[in-house]
């Protein structure tokens, strides 16, 4: 009788155990699957927020820290989709007042001249999209179109970046 008793002792441990590995199971995938989905979806060809970008040689765009940066394929001018939600920020801040510039940048590859119209011709593309958002000249600055080299790469040089001004 006294081992019948240990046994019974012995299944209704291991019994609270599995209990608990399978509560703590649940647990960490219902988290996982929480943080999964209370994460807003970004608009198509829009990268929310990223500490390191890799960009191809394709139109996309990045927001991050206020700064809404276009990347552009060689030689266009073509804004990635979701340029409007990715401007929704910088239109809300000229909508209440404040002013917003326009950086356009280009690689150091190929003819500078023609690399700077370029980059000037996509600055130009970022501008009509504010514009075509309700944004005026008056709250618009261009800026002159810089050469660089971005962290290295060709693709992450093509690029224009708006940010609010202080």
């Amino acid at each position: 009788m006294f081992s019948q008793d240990e046994d019974d002792n012995q299944r209704a441990a291991l019994g609270v155990v599995f209990a608990v590995v399978l509560l703590v199971i649940a647990s960490v995938m219902g988290f996982g699957a929480y943080k999964t989905l209370a994460k807003p979806a970004a608009p198509a060809g829009v990268v929310a927020v990223a500490s390191e970008v890799v960009v191809a040689d394709g139109a996309s765009i990045r927001v991050e820290a206020g700064v809404v940066t276009f990347y552009f394929a060689t030689g266009k001018a073509d804004l990635a989709t979701g340029a409007k939600e990715a401007l929704a920020d910088i239109m809300a801040a000229v909508a209440s007042g404040k002013r917003a510039a326009i950086s356009g940048f280009h690689d150091a590859t190929g003819d500078a001249a023609l690399n700077a119209e370029l980059a000037k011709q996509r600055a130009l593309t970022v501008r009509d999209a504010m514009f075509a958002l309700g944004a005026t000249e008056a709250v618009v600055e261009l800026r002159k179109p810089e050469q660089t080299q971005a962290s290295g790469t060709n693709a992450e040089a093509r690029r224009v970046e708006v940010i609010i001004l202080p």
